[in-house]
């Protein structure tokens, strides 16, 4: 009977052993690039002599900045340099939002059964992917935002908006006194819009009914919210612009640059995440719509209640790209001169010659939004592979 080897095999055939090691050289590989950098770069410090340090962010800025809310040359470099970063997650946000909203519509348009629908949709898609965005964002920028009217005949909608090559006024609301206890009534009417919710589902249950449940939960925050906004007396009161000589008087007012660089942002990444949707939908077994279909619900039940959240945990992590896409391209912005960190910095390093220093803010301050947005998609993504398996 033959007795089974308990000899080790050799170290050079040990694929525990040559997995660890490679590492260990990985590792050492990185070490020595990274230490090589830093010689070469220290050197050329005290050759030239340099200095290295970030004290030249207390020194007075200088310069003003158009889209500088509450800002003034004579605060400091680093105030400066948080206007510019302000500025970016302005365009960052809501493009995020906006380019998810159009991309949805043009991916669900993408697998429309309307012919003409359909090839819109597609047309759309192949030719804002295949246009740099750059070359987008000066589009819209000369072509179209300094090609409206001037603002005295400027386009007005209903007068509560107005649009003209200066810009864009929007009427708002302003807050006044009153507004923290109209708060407590907001969310107590979330609390509220939550158990109806919860209520009218056990009723659906217990019926085998399906009732409509939003309208009610909707009209339940409303109706309390409502009594809130007239029992602390108005907090809220309309804030209507107003068109001057030069420029817009009140109102939510946006200038042409952050206009074109939303445009150029939300179209560009949107043709991208309606791809993203187009493909996640229809990795969607079609047993699932097969099924949804026998248990008589209707086509637009069967996109909202079973195909879009299944499609969801499919497109999370090609979206997160996306969202991050987004934010690094806002750094073009440097073409139309919209103040964003990019476009600050430069004017900072021209202003003090610290270049190094100022790159290395920047890398560190993209690098530091970008794994925001990915931290937030992986934790949404979490919750729905969790909320998928249950």
């Amino acid at each position: 009977m033959a007795v089974a080897s308990t000899a080790r095999p050799p170290l050079w055939r040990n694929v525990r052993f040559l997995r660890v090691a490679g590492q260990i050289v990985f590792v050492a590989l990185v070490v020595l690039v990274a230490r090589q950098a830093f010689l070469n770069l220290d050197f050329g410090v005290r050759e030239q002599g340099l200095d290295l340090s970030f004290d030249f962010l207390r020194q007075r800025a200088g310069f003003a900045i158009k889209e500088g809310i509450g800002y003034s040359p004579n605060q400091s470099f680093l105030d400066a340099f948080l206007v510019g970063v302000v500025n970016t997650i302005r365009v960052a946000l809501l493009g995020i939002a906006l380019a998810t909203i159009l991309g949805l519509i043009m991916g669900i348009a993408r697998l429309s059964s309307n012919w003409l629908v359909r090839r819109i949709a597609q047309v759309y898609v192949e030719v804002v992917r295949n246009t740099p965005v750059l070359v987008q964002i000066i589009f819209w920028y000369v072509a179209v935002i300094l090609a409206l009217p001037a603002i005295q005949g400027g386009i007005s909608l209903w007068g509560l908006a107005f649009v003209s090559n200066r810009g864009t006024a929007i009427a708002r609301f302003r807050l006044e006194e009153g507004v923290g206890a109209w708060v407590v009534f907001l969310f107590g009417g979330v609390v509220a819009a939550a158990l109806v919710m919860r209520w009218r589902t056990s009723v659906n249950d217990r019926t085998g009914r399906t009732s409509p449940r939003l309208p009610w939960a909707a009209a339940a925050f409303v109706a309390i919210a409502l009594a809130g906004f007239l029992f602390t007396g108005t907090p809220l009161r309309g804030d209507i612009p107003e068109v001057g000589r030069f420029r817009y008087e009140g109102g939510l007012q946006v200038s042409p640059e952050y206009t074109a660089l939303l445009l150029g942002l939300v179209i560009y990444t949107g043709a991208f995440i309606a791809e993203i949707v187009r493909s996640s939908i229809q990795a969607v077994p079609k047993g699932q719509k097969e099924a949804a279909e026998a248990l008589g619900f209707t086509p637009r039940q069967q996109l909202r209640l079973v195909v879009l959240p299944q499609a969801l945990r499919i497109a999370i992590p090609p979206l997160n790209s996306q969202f991050l896409n987004l934010t690094k391209n806002s750094s073009l912005a440097l073409a139309i001169g919209y103040p964003e960190i990019v476009s600050v910095s430069n004017t900072i390093i021209n202003q003090a010659a610290r270049a190094t220093q100022m790159l290395l803010l920047v890398m560190a301050t993209y690098l530091l939004m970008s794994l925001s947005i990915s931290a937030a998609m992986n934790a949404l993504n979490r919750a729905v592979t969790r909320r998928g398996r249950r």
